[in-house]
């Protein structure tokens, strides 16, 4: 017969991945090694700045130690493998911006919605290295929990249940890390020597304009004349990614406003 006993606390607790007990500063160091010299935050904050500024594939255990004066065992008395130190990197740069404090002066909904996702892309700018990351579970660490909590908060007044706020939540985060990419991708593109013109595809309008015809490209083809397609043309809807985050919030609305009636 199986075990359908539920674990206990301290069960359930310690059922948790190496990098979330650290995070939440279940787990603590060895005594052994050096003494008040080393810790998780500072560890995370070198792996941070080094992530910044030579990409991720710079990071290593033995490359952290060396920029902190340590041995790289040193460094795996505090964290453990190098998969949780990335993790851990990722918590890091999460802070909750100004917007995020309860205390803030409230705004409409939709505004607190633009600054969360406004919030996402910057992160994603600031640490190009971000994305890199696979996502594999749902977030549990703090510092995400906490940018969690603050869209919630933004949700609080809706007439909508615990997994249509969740779906809200998703739905808004994606869009984000989508705008985030783009952005973190332009900035790579612009750093290493290229210009704008040659990221949306406006330096090569003209080639464009011969190699997309009408015949093999019928619906795509007057995009591409028009000067829509590589920016070519001023936008009438101004900023493409702003744009599809306004419908995004047009949608939400039309469904509250749905709800609200049933």
């Amino acid at each position: 017969m199986a075990d359908n006993k539920e674990p206990n606390d301290d069960e359930a607790i310690q059922s948790l991945p190496e990098s979330v007990r650290l995070s939440w500063g279940i787990i603590k160091p060895s005594r052994r090694g050096p003494k008040g010299e080393l810790s998780i935050p500072l560890i995370v904050d070198t792996a941070v700045a080094i992530a910044d500024q030579d990409g991720l594939s710079a990071v290593s255990m033995s490359r952290v130690a060396g920029a902190l004066g340590f041995t790289t065992m040193s460094l795996y008395r505090y964290i453990t493998s190098k998969e949780d130190l990335l993790l851990l990197m990722q918590d890091r740069v999460c802070p909750l911006p100004p917007e995020a404090d309860p205390d803030a002066p409230k705004k409409h909904w939709r505004e607190e919605m633009q600054d969360y996702v406004q919030f996402c892309i910057k992160v994603f700018r600031d640490h190009p290295w971000f994305a890199d990351i696979p996502i594999r579970s749902v977030p549990m660490m703090p510092g995400n929990l906490r940018i969690i909590d603050w869209t919630l908060r933004i949700m609080r007044g809706f007439p909508v249940n615990d997994f249509e706020k969740m779906s809200f939540v998703l739905l808004i985060s994606s869009y984000a890390r989508a705008c985030g990419m783009i952005a973190r991708d332009m900035d790579l593109v612009i750093k290493a020597g290229d210009s704008f013109s040659t990221f949306s595809g406006l330096s090569y309008t003209a080639a464009l304009k011969q190699l997309i015809t009408e015949g093999s490209f019928p619906d795509l083809h007057p995009i591409v004349m028009s000067g829509a397609y590589t920016g070519e043309v001023e936008s009438p809807i101004g900023d493409d990614l702003a744009f599809g985050l306004e419908r995004i919030l047009d949608g939400i609305e039309h469904y509250l406003e749905v709800r609200r009636q049933m």
